[in-house]
């Protein structure tokens, strides 16, 4: 399976905002979304974390807005682990319309590991972090800002 995820999603008429385009809340539940199907794919459904009595939560999220998506947009969320460490992962996604490839947003969620009972951080096991291939492009910065986007 390719490090890099499609989550595909179709802007229904319940994300739309007063300005008649899909709202910033609706970008962030696509995020999860995707992150959750990506998880899925690679062998991790919530179920198999529940089961292992640890998971991932959102720590942050970062998002720029590029151009709007409308009522019966297909957008794509292209989605990629960019690090993994101790306890915690930063996902990087790349939004953009299907019809025409206009990038829309820009993104990042910084997740961390937690034992589920203690709601404590927790080491990522073995087992979970090498399901994710870590992907880190040219153009990845220090300051972990990215800086080129992964859409061919």
């Amino acid at each position: 399976m390719s490090a890099f995820f499609d989550y595909e999603h179709t802007v229904s008429d319940l994300e739309i905002d007063a300005l008649n385009h899909a709202s910033n809340v609706a970008y962030v539940e696509w995020m999860q979304a995707a992150a959750l199907a990506h998880s899925t794919a690679l062998g991790w459904p919530a179920e198999r974390y529940l089961a292992l009595g640890q998971g991932w939560v959102v720590r942050a999220h970062t998002i720029e807005y590029l151009q709007p998506a409308f009522a019966g947009d297909r957008v794509v969320v292209r989605t990629w682990v960019a690090a993994m460490r101790k306890a915690t992962s930063l996902r990087r996604y790349v939004i953009f319309r299907k019809s025409d490839g206009r990038h829309l947003a820009t993104a990042e969620t910084r997740w961390a590991f937690i034992d589920y009972a203690a709601r404590q951080p927790a080491r990522v096991p073995p087992e979970v972090a090498e399901s994710f291939p870590v992907v880190s492009l040219e153009g990845d910065a220090k300051d972990g800002r990215r800086r080129a986007t992964p859409i061919a």
